[in-house]
């Protein structure tokens, strides 16, 4: 696998090395020690998928509140999606400030946001499928999130949403 670390400290863009031949190719997609060697503690606890049926749905930004932080490695496994991390990490050098990458089912890329980044993503095709894989299960009472939209960050969105719950639109302003 190749790493590839953001402007956001924690935040990697992580690139599988395909074996190619005849029937195709083989890959590795997640390994705890090839993480562990680029100062990634990981381990997966559980898996979540994400089905979108239209063009420009968008998720997010979403988080968990400590003690359960989550970290998540995230994989676009049918279609593709513009997915972005924010560091919401008051004692980051990079406090507020976000990274995309662009995922799909193609390129296999996936993206690492640690424990203390919100995350979403926008699709950018129709009938997207997303793969995480977390850190820390889900505990309801413990999620939140911040706006798509919202000046703090200045998220540059390759297309506004088609597609967005009530409750990614309507989070408050967020104040630092």
């Amino acid at each position: 696998m190749q790493f590839s670390e953001t402007r956001i400290p924690g935040v990697f863009v992580i690139d599988i090395d395909a074996h190619e031949d005849e029937r195709g190719f083989f890959a590795r997609s997640f390994c705890q020690q090839e993480f562990a060697a680029h100062g990634i503690r990981f381990s997966t606890l559980q898996c979540n998928i994400s089905r979108n049926t239209a063009l420009h749905t968008l998720r997010g930004m979403h988080m968990q509140r400590e003690p359960w932080g989550e970290a998540k490695l995230v994989r676009c496994t049918r279609g593709a999606i513009y997915d972005v991390a924010v560091d919401l990490r008051p004692s980051s050098p990079s406090y507020c400030r976000w990274v995309a990458a662009e995922l799909t089912a193609d390129n296999h890329r996936a993206l690492f946001i640690p424990e203390g980044c919100a995350h979403g993503f926008l699709t950018l095709s129709p009938e997207a499928e997303v793969f995480y894989q977390m850190g820390t299960p889900y505990r309801p009472g413990h999620g939140f999130g911040v706006r798509f939209d919202d000046p703090a960050f200045g998220i540059d969105w390759p297309h506004p949403p088609a597609v967005i719950s009530d409750a990614d639109r309507h989070y408050p302003d967020f104040t630092p």
